[in-house]
């Protein structure tokens, strides 16, 4: 049976219009159950009819989006019965849909840092059509149904390799993934259109993110911890941003000097991506004596519950009450370099991001633009017993007392290192 094309309308009420597309019927197939399941696709054209034209504008705008909803018809029609008569072929629809997906996952490895993201994107398309339908699912069955299903499958039942549910925003980013997968299938004439161009993409949320300064670093660095290569790790992570599972299997191959100083130069085990990084004398300090090329730096770390519990006591013992995780390490490593003067696209570079609204998550937590705006707004004659300007000026009172001062900004009081608004708040009953 060959594709029929129909015009259809859908009420949108709320907006007091109605929206015009077109509904492909393929046939009908036997699904496992044995149940009959006709085979619909639908193209959304973008086109509207005013629901309850009252002028003469409003009708013959109707008449004019009308006809022009069915020259598109007549065009795929056309175009679909080109195809079934030997003439070049327009639409390939069994064409087996992972394949395609995998192929175009392939053609990024040489050129797209975000081939990671696509080979995940893969992982979880395959195991979703594992689970909904058939093997070797073609072109022909993917519709609005299953790209709705898939963004719930990511929402609902995807895990990581850790076995945790999926961050919102990788759900956005895999879902992009076929989007634009389904896109490219366009192009190349597989498809009339896009089933998955009615539904939103999953919502990216951002969330807190939690991370240390360079006090609390030097907080935690005089504590001990329960396990020696739990503190070492994160301390480095902390210096270097490599995450958990980049520090679990460092090996000391990976740790190279040379004329300018120490570098790892390593596999990402997220996106896969060659990393060349840079990391200071500070950071090669927390990795011990050298072993073996292809022995591990961090003997002995492991996920476990053991650790995370040490973690949270390590940083109570330093009276750190922030919710940190060890992923907290790379957050801190990133925030500390935008608060010293990093540029975003080299902290980018540094993080291995392949994709920069991902760094820019972490430039909206910090912007000093925000803060000198923020202590712009001043209320006339408000003193506060000269509170406000006592911490406005810490600095000169700093200075003034001949303070020593630390490489975070930090002045040493009786050993105990204050921010410029600390040291005010503390001297202001002497002033």
């Amino acid at each position: 049976m060959g594709i029929s094309v129909h015009l259809r309308e859908r009420k949108q009420t709320s907006k007091g219009r109605i929206s015009l597309y077109l509904e492909y019927y393929k046939g009908a197939e036997t699904t496992p159950d044995g149940k009959v399941r006709p085979i619909r696709d639908y193209e959304y054209l973008n086109l509207y009819l005013v629901e309850k034209p009252k002028t003469v504008t409003e009708k013959e705008l109707n008449k004019q989006t009308l006809n022009l909803a069915k020259s598109v018809k007549a065009k795929r029609e056309l175009e679909i019965k080109n195809g079934a008569y030997g003439f070049t072929p327009e639409f390939k629809a069994d064409t087996p849909f992972l394949e395609y997906f995998k192929t175009e996952t392939e053609k990024r490895s040489q050129s797209d840092g975000n081939v990671g993201n696509w080979r995940s994107a893969l992982k979880h398309l395959s195991e979703y059509v594992k689970k909904m339908y058939q093997p070797g699912i073609s072109f022909r069955q993917i519709d609005d149904k299953f790209c709705q299903g898939f963004k719930d499958y990511l929402n609902n039942e995807a895990r990581t390799s850790a076995g945790l549910p999926l961050f919102s925003s990788s759900q956005n980013s895999y879902y992009a993934k076929l989007k634009a997968c389904l896109k490219q299938a366009i192009k190349e004439r597989i498809i009339v259109f896009n089933p998955s161009e009615g539904i939103t993409l999953p919502r990216a949320v951002i969330t807190k993110r939690e991370w240390l300064t360079l006090h609390e670093l030097g907080q935690l660095s005089q504590e001990e911890c329960r396990y020696p290569v739990l503190k070492n790790a994160f301390l480095f992570s902390c210096l270097t941003g490599l995450r958990w599972s980049d520090c679990q299997k460092l090996i000391w191959r990976e740790v190279q000097q040379n004329d300018t100083g120490w570098r790892v130069v390593f596999h990402q085990q997220k996106t896969k991506g060659l990393q060349y990084h840079d990391i200071s004398d500070e950071a090669r300090g927390f990795l011990g004596n050298e072993g073996k090329p292809d022995d591990k730096v961090f003997i002995g770390l492991k996920y476990s519950s053991y650790m995370n519990t040490a973690l949270q006591q390590w940083m109570l013992r330093a009276g750190i009450t922030k919710d940190i995780t060890f992923h907290c390490a790379r957050h801190t490593y990133a925030m500390n370099l935008l608060e010293g003067g990093t540029d975003i696209m080299t902290l980018r570079d540094m993080l291995g991001h392949s994709e920069l609204k991902t760094t820019l998550v972490y430039a909206k937590a910090t912007d000093p633009k925000k803060r000198e705006a923020a202590n712009r707004i001043k209320i006339p004659g408000q003193r506060n017993n000269g509170l406000v300007e006592l911490i406005a000026n810490g600095e000169q009172i700093g200075i003034a007392l001949g303070l020593k001062k630390t490489e975070d900004g930090c002045f040493i009081l009786n050993g105990e290192p204050l921010t410029p608004g600390e040291l005010a708040l503390r001297l202001k009953d002497l002033v």
